[in-house]
């Protein structure tokens, strides 16, 4: 009789475990794939543990949160109001972040907007893609 547990087939089933994971990671993070515009504009400072709230408003004025279930699939204004309401009610200090497809019309990424301050957002942040141009200062600032 041997007394020793044989650990390599765990440590197979470990790894094969760790790839699928590093795999499948990036992908659930990415949420809808929208175009954002390019901008100059510096990044949010986040901790590690925080998680922003982002609305995402893609070409055809869909919005989608990062939030809650079925985060793939878009939702109606009241829900929004509703489930971003719950956050700040848990976190008042939680970053809200509008991503709006850069082909959306500007009346529905102001929408998503008026949306998150009517759930009670302090402040609403726009993501946008990083731009190589040189960042122009504005007059007397």
């Amino acid at each position: 009789m041997m007394g020793e547990i044989n650990v390599v087939p765990y440590i197979d089933v470990m790894l094969v475990l760790l790839v699928i994971f590093m795999i499948t990671a990036p992908l659930l993070s990415e949420g809808v794939k929208v175009d954002l515009p390019a901008a100059n504009a510096k990044p949010l400072d986040l901790k590690s543990d925080e998680t922003p709230v982002i609305l995402t408003v893609n070409r055809v004025g869909q919005y989608f949160l990062n939030i809650g279930e079925g985060t793939d699939r878009p939702i109606d204004a009241a829900t929004v109001v509703a489930r971003v309401a719950a956050v700040i009610k848990l976190n008042p200090s939680v970053h809200l972040i509008v991503r709006g497809d850069k082909d959306a019309r500007y009346e529905q990424v102001l929408q998503g907007m008026v949306l998150l301050q009517a759930a009670g957002a302090p402040s609403v942040g726009l993501e946008t893609e990083p731009n190589n141009a040189p960042v122009v200062q504005m007059p007397g600032k």
